[in-house]
């Protein structure tokens, strides 16, 4: 008989990808009953198939020769994230993975992960939003979750790892075949200094139900997640699908309203699904402690002006550049008793913001004071 590892092991190899009839049978049950379960029922069922040709000992030797590891629930770096995806469904998937593969780095502290996904085919535009984003969280510290893909998964990646940062890929295929091919020195670095992590066993290519299916742990895997470019039909949609489901915070960048990769964030946003993201801090904003940051800056920065008093404040601004008034004209103007009035102009010529003429006519400055 198997043990628990080995069974998941065993398990894992059948490919369920979130399926869930196959993740209420594994509640159930448990994971060696399960695999005994499926081999018992040998050609009378399709998990029985399976089960017959899975290879165990050329899948632990797989395992080894990449150098990843097969990791558990249970396990000290198990992401406790993981366990939401048992209460939800989407798209008629659901379950956290029997187990999962990793090479390079543990996946500990993904306390504050954030995940940036969006579309292959992304414009420079989006690119550039991702990398610099991604640049800017993990400097503050965040772990970056994407899925390794071309366009805006790759900027993020890259954007991570640009500063020093950690990132982690969730791949649709084997920690040991990088998909793209392109991507084969950017997963190099991220198994040197980040983490690939996938639920398919090593030398497994990828299929357009696995891709859908890693969606979910991208987002089981993080605190949030953002939308930077993605059509009205995109497997970033997806992941956003899951993020909303599992209750994670989803942001959407806004892109420009001539591109179909806009369509996607900009309707999130309209439909209050999302939260507008312009950079790192609107996502700070939302996972920091409450009034661990200050308060952001609602207008732009101050000028000198702008710290004058109101009184001293609505003589200056009733002067007009390029005219000369009188003071009758600044007590009209502001309605200012005449007493407050005078010593308001009189402090203004003295701190500089405005010139007395020998007439009694007042004027601005030939330069900005300040």
């Amino acid at each position: 008989m198997l043990g628990e590892r080995e069974a998941r092991m065993a398990l894992a190899g059948l490919e369920s990808l979130g399926a869930i009839g196959f993740a209420k049978a594994l509640a159930e049950f448990g994971p060696v009953d399960l695999w005994d379960g499926f081999v018992g029922q040998a050609e009378t069922t399709t998990w029985g198939r399976k089960a017959a040709a899975l290879d165990l000992d050329g899948l632990r030797r797989a395992t080894d020769a990449c150098g990843a590891r097969f990791l558990i629930p249970g396990d000290a770096e198990w992401p406790v994230g993981l366990s939401d995806l048992d209460r939800v469904q989407v798209a008629q998937q659901g379950g956290q993975p029997v187990g999962l593969w990793a090479i390079g780095e543990q996946l500990n502290q993904l306390d504050t992960a954030v995940a940036v996904v969006g579309a292959r085919a992304a414009s420079g535009y989006g690119e550039q939003v991702a990398l610099t984003l991604a640049a800017d969280l993990a400097a503050a510290g965040h772990v970056v979750v994407s899925g390794m893909a071309f366009g805006i998964d790759g900027a993020a990646h890259r954007g991570a790892l640009g500063v020093g940062g950690r990132s982690v890929a969730v791949v649709a295929c084997g920690v040991d075949e990088p998909y793209p091919s392109a991507h084969r020195q950017l997963a190099a670095a991220l198994a040197e200094t980040g983490s690939i992590v996938s639920e398919l066993p090593p030398g497994l290519r990828p299929t357009r139900y696995a891709f859908l299916a890693r969606n979910r742990i991208i987002a089981a895997l993080s605190s949030a997640v953002v939308v930077v470019e993605a059509a009205l039909r995109s497997g970033a949609k997806n992941t956003a699908s899951w993020a909303s489901a599992l209750g994670r915070p989803l942001f959407a960048v806004p892109g420009p309203v001539t591109s179909s990769l806009s369509a996607t964030p900009h309707r999130l946003i309209r439909d209050g699904e999302a939260i507008l993201c312009a950079g790192a801090a609107d996502v700070e904003s939302v996972l920091a402690p409450l009034g661990s940051l200050p308060e952001a800056e609602s207008r732009g920065e101050q000028r000198p002006v702008d710290r004058l008093s109101p009184g001293l404040f609505e003589i200056r601004e009733a002067v007009l550049p390029g005219e000369e008034v009188v003071f009758s004209q600044l007590c009209a103007r502001t309605g200012q008793p005449v007493l407050e009035a005078l010593a308001n102009a009189a402090e203004l010529v003295e701190l500089g913001w405005l010139e007395e003429l020998a007439d009694g006519r007042f004027r601005l400055p030939r330069r900005p004071a300040g």
